[in-house]
């Protein structure tokens, strides 16, 4: 099917759910009112719950979609969208209530494809991170409100500054062959980050997450990781230095789904920038250190993509129906790409789910760890790949499968256990011991800016 094609499909599958929506915008109380009266509609297939609370005390609020909500189904991914990270910029904020209510009522409605949705996945949204810097921005208003407005929460500090600094910690990891993934955290991490920050943290660290994106404002681009420099001479947000992940084409794809799929965003000229397709990679644009995108990929099993949806980072209420109608299909069509690449279960020998096996993909060197279930989520391109799965005390086992363009390819594991000690053993002391040497170096301080993302 042409690229231009897809989201028109898309489109019309979804032209009977333009029924009348409130696009106004909402603050905290009103946020909170929308969620619970979402929750109250679909009250079977929906779940409200807070992950913590702001600086100021506001809670986090998430809804959730499923059609077992609060409930782990093996096998079913898990989804999040976060919005409002920084305060000022609302138009996320604003899409993700739309979107909660276009779920429900679609879902009301007998849609085929959001049902669908809504039995196969598990979706998060929190529609706020930053519920204390949106109300220092409302303040003000769309019309005179300042570019850095309410940007930071109620301490003053930027959020997607504000995570471990991971990047720095993964290059040093690839000189020392150390690991590839969930990049352990420094000791004294939660000293050093914001109570947004550390809900977020311990919230993505309870779900197994397999996709995500988060919301912003400023400029009209998909932006994939990574978004810091290996190379931090070069920290210039005008200057290009490109710093793909091992996954960098899988994003590539991911950030086009998007941006296709959106009104706009792929013809590339917006707000006086030009992005080829509507996407870029983060560095690429500007080096941008402790950021929440990269801290998914590098700490969790979560593939994480920064969306920026607006020229005005605190859009009018007039302008609020238009956008939504720009971004409804790509919201619904990026949810949908957490179905791709391979997916199932490891076990042992008497079929009880093995926690924390490691899923290796020959040539991609970015591992995946297994749920608490047993079960994981490779997301993968179409293609032939050779994939191992591994944990400690058992044989690691190899197999070679096919990924198509549709539905993910079912591939399970089951592991012999190990009878005496064997080589593997001592690597995995070996990483075990890379890990404490990667949570003792001395991560240099990173330099702020003022920057969108």
């Amino acid at each position: 099917m042409a690229r231009w094609l897809r989201p028109l499909v898309g489109a019309l599958l979804l032209l009977e759910g333009a029924a009348a929506l409130s696009f106004l915008h909402h603050r905290y109380e009103e946020l909170v009112q929308a969620l619970f009266r979402v929750q109250s509609q679909c009250p079977y297939v929906t779940r409200i719950y807070s992950i913590g609370r702001s600086v100021e005390g506001r809670h986090l609020y998430v809804l959730e979609f499923s059609d077992y909500p609060g409930i782990h189904e093996p096998l079913e991914p898990e989804f999040k969208y976060v919005g409002n990270m920084h305060g000022n910029e609302v138009l996320g904020r604003e899409l993700l209530l739309q979107l909660s209510e276009f779920l429900c009522e679609e879902y009301r409605r007998g849609n085929e494809r959001i049902t669908r949705l809504i039995h196969d996945t598990r979706i998060h949204i929190m529609p706020s991170m930053n519920p204390d810097g949106y109300e220092v921005a409302a303040k003000q208003g769309p019309d005179s409100n300042g570019y850095l407005t309410g940007r930071n929460n109620a301490n003053g500090v930027d959020l997607n500054r504000n995570f471990p600094d991971l990047n720095t910690l993964m290059y040093y990891s690839r000189e020392i062959s150390g690991p590839n993934h969930h990049i352990p955290l420094p000791d004294n991490w939660k000293s050093q980050v914001e109570p947004e920050t550390l809900a977020v943290i311990q919230w993505i660290s309870s779900y197994n997450f397999v996709l995500s994106a988060n919301l912003h404002g400023g400029a009209v681009v998909a932006n994939y990781p990574y978004d810091k420099s290996q190379d931090q001479r070069f920290r210039s947000h005008r200057r290009t230095v490109n710093t793909p992940t091992p996954d960098d084409k899988l994003f590539q794809k991911l950030a086009k789904t998007y941006s296709y799929a959106h009104s706009w965003m792929h013809r590339g000229w917006n707000c006086g920038d030009y992005f080829a397709d509507g996407i870029t990679n983060g560095a690429s644009w500007y080096s941008l250190s402790k950021g929440m995108q990269d801290f998914n990929y590098l700490y969790t099993n979560c593939f994480e993509i920064t969306l920026e949806l607006s020229c005005n980072k605190f859009p009018p209420e007039e302008d609020l129906e238009r956008q939504w109608m720009a971004n409804r299909e790509a919201l619904v069509a990026f949810i949908e790409e957490v179905h791709q690449g391979i997916k199932g279960m490891v076990s042992d020998e008497n079929n009880n789910g093995i926690a924390g096996a490691v899923i290796s993909v020959q040539g991609i060197s970015h591992d995946i760890t297994s749920g608490d279930m047993g079960d994981y989520f490779r997301l993968l391109l179409p293609g032939t790949y050779t994939v191992t799965a591994s944990a400690e005390g058992y044989q690691p086992q190899t197999v070679t499968t096919t990924v198509g363009p549709a539905a993910p390819s079912l591939v399970h594991f089951q592991l012999k256990q190990e009878v005496v000690r064997k080589p593997a053993e001592r690597k995995a002391a070996g990483t075990r011991m890379n890990n404490k040497a990667l949570q003792k170096k001395v991560v240099p301080r990173a330099t702020r800016r003022g920057t969108q993302r």
